[in-house]
This record gives C-alpha cells, structure tokens and sequence, in this order.
C-alpha cells in the first residue's frame, strides 16, 4: 500500500465528519409566553384587534357561530436573533395569518387554540410552544374559527 493514497483518504474522512457534525439539526421545544408577544403585536400594530385569540384553558366568551378548524405553521430565521425574539416574530405571523383568515370567513374570534409543531399538541392558557434550531425557529397553531358574543 502506498502510504499517500492512505493519507489521503485518511484526511478526507475527517474533513468529511468535520463538514457534518455542524449539521446536525437543532430540534428544541421552548415555550415564551402568550400575553406579552401578542401585547408585542397591538403595540407594533401587527395585530388589529379586530379578532380576539382564546388559547385552551382560557375563559372564552359563548361561541354563537363555528367557521371551522384554523390551522397554521410558520417559520423564520432565527439568525442574529434570541430565541425568543424569533420565536416570538414567528407567533405573531401565524397570529396574523389566522387573524386574516379568520376576517375573511366573517369570525370574530380563533378558540381553543393550541400549539401544535410537527403535530405534536401542547396546550397552555398561558404559554405557546415553538420549535427552535439553528437556523430556523417555527409556531404551529390550531384552534377554530368563531363568532363568540360580546366581547
């Protein structure tokens, strides 16, 4: 055997577990907390107000119309980011998708919402649950769509 073949393939094996052990995924569950990212949103003026959101748990004014299931996913860059901080900017995207859909079907309301990433529920009054990497954070959510009385 001639030992420079051998170096080499010993070298290119090493860069080649160097390469990818920094790609190895990052999958954690964190939770942040529901109020202060959506009082985040009204102040920022990405959410209206037009609709109310109920998280499971909550107490929730009579629903007097369901519109269906409400379903959402969303993702950004967490690059340069806290966690929280993307956390948070993708929650309130999937907040103003349901807020969009839920005004287009004529709902005043999204009940029972729930996290749901990679189909996975965690319910909580008080706390939602994203999926945070090392590049990429995302907010799954379902609930439904609702006319709910005064509220």
């Amino acid at each position: 055997m001639k030992p420079i073949p051998f170096l080499a393939a010993i070298v290119t094996t090493l860069l080649a577990l160097a390469i990818a052990a920094p790609a190895q995924a990052r999958d954690a569950r964190v939770q942040f907390d529901i109020a202060s990212a959506i009082a985040q949103g009204k102040a920022q003026g990405v959410l209206d107000g037009s609709v109310a959101f109920y998280f499971e748990g909550q107490a929730t004014p009579a629903v007097q119309q369901d519109f269906g299931t409400a379903n959402t996913n969303r993702k950004t860059n967490a690059v340069g980011k806290s966690e929280q901080e993307a956390c948070d900017w993708a929650f309130l995207g999937a907040l103003v998708a349901l807020q969009e859909a839920a005004k287009a079907r004529g709902a005043n309301a999204v009940v029972g919402l729930r996290s749901n990433y990679k189909r996975v529920v965690y319910s909580s009054p008080t706390r939602y649950e994203c999926g945070s990497g090392r590049l990429m954070v995302g907010v799954a959510l379902l609930g439904s769509y609702a006319r709910v009385a005064d509220r």
